[in-house]
């Protein structure tokens, strides 16, 4: 690889860093409002206009919170579990295709990091791993709520990953691929041909089983079992103040942002939109198609904080039951409606 084209890919993985950062910072922002819009409440509105400051007043006061560990936690992984959360949350952007590629100076430049052809298999493995911070933290409190979130969310995550795996069988059964760039690129435009492009008019059932797989993955209501405030104080992070603290709440506004964009480029075309055809600038069409799937990444978020406010927690045995007695049969039976189909029509 020339310097310059490293250097392309260090600028494009800061600027995803960046990006992964600040719209999990505002997320913050966004659902406090949405939580008061829904509540008929203001919402944060002091530190600076409408409160738009509110974060940055957030993240200073974690940084300048004091640093407690408890005498008898684990010391080591105490600080090890909110190190391990943040790190696999941001790192499952690599594989998500943000456009298509620019062209400047004859010169092209892809708007992905990397698009290996096992993105899909990348993405749960990245996934897989995140839960391990939960438990290393909340077995390394020494507390027995935080010992019974990390219980929890180490049996929800096994239970619902075999969901979402399940339910993607179905599209790779349709796409014929596990790259995140291919998947993108065969949803071309929005009606092509007489008949719509995008996965999700192909799969409908596959999406819906594994948008609510992905609420239990980022531990997003109802399916918050692992902080149930009003069982177990504050879950795996009770015993946890400071950075630490944020780290944990930044994983899962960025868990939540990736999630968006894993279903927007599955599902949802990524970036592509309508009639994107008509437009004869390459570089225009690139930029449009960024701010397109942005756009579906933020409907996702603003449905994902919808849901929070709207639907009350489950209990945790319907939360078992709705996974293994509900998701999988009908993940099973969508593989089985999807391979018929395709015989028929093949």
């Amino acid at each position: 690889m020339e310097t310059i084209d490293l250097l392309i890919k260090i600028a494009l993985i800061v600027i995803i860093f960046a990006i992964s950062l600040v719209v999990a910072m505002y997320s913050t922002y966004a659902e406090r409002k949405i939580a008061a819009f829904f509540q008929d409440r203001v919402g944060p509105n002091r530190a600076g206009p409408w409160g738009i400051l509110q974060p940055l007043a957030d993240g200073g006061k974690m940084f300048l919170k004091e640093e407690i560990i408890p005498t008898n936690a684990t010391s080591f992984l105490f600080i090890v579990g909110p190190s391990l959360a943040i790190l696999t949350a941001c790192i499952g952007s690599a594989v998500i295709p943000w456009g298509q590629n620019l062209e400047i100076g004859g010169r092209v430049i892809p708007l992905q990091v990397t698009d290996i052809n096992v993105g899909i298999l990348y993405i749960f493995g990245v996934v897989s791993l995140g839960v391990y911070g939960i438990m290393i933290g909340g077995w390394a409190s020494n507390n027995k709520y935080s010992l019974l979130g990390a219980i929890r969310a180490a049996s929800q995550n096994i239970s619902y990953e075999i969901s979402m795996g399940l339910s993607i069988i179905a599209l790779l059964m349709v796409t014929g691929t596990l790259s995140l760039g291919e998947i993108a690129k065969q949803q071309h435009g929005f009606w092509v041909d007489g008949y719509f492009s995008w996965n999700v008019f192909k799969q409908p059932l596959g999406f819906l089983l594994f948008i609510v797989c992905a609420f239990a993955e980022t531990n997003r209501s109802p399916f918050d079992l692992p902080e149930c405030e009003t069982e177990l104080v504050g879950g795996y992070h009770t015993e946890y103040s400071s950075m630490k603290l944020g780290f944990y709440l930044f994983a899962e506004y960025i868990n939540m942002f990736i999630s968006s964009a894993v279903m927007a480029t599955l599902y949802f075309g990524g970036y592509n939109f309508p009639f994107m055809d008509m437009i004869h600038s390459p570089n225009l069409v690139a930029i449009l198609g960024v701010v397109a799937l942005f756009a579906k990444i933020f409907l996702f978020i603003f449905f994902f904080m919808w849901v929070r406010w709207t639907i009350p927690r489950f209990r945790y045995d319907q939360l078992m039951d709705l996974g293994w007695k509900t998701l999988i049969p009908l993940a099973i039976a969508n593989i089985v409606l999807t391979g018929i189909v395709m015989t028929i029509f093949k």
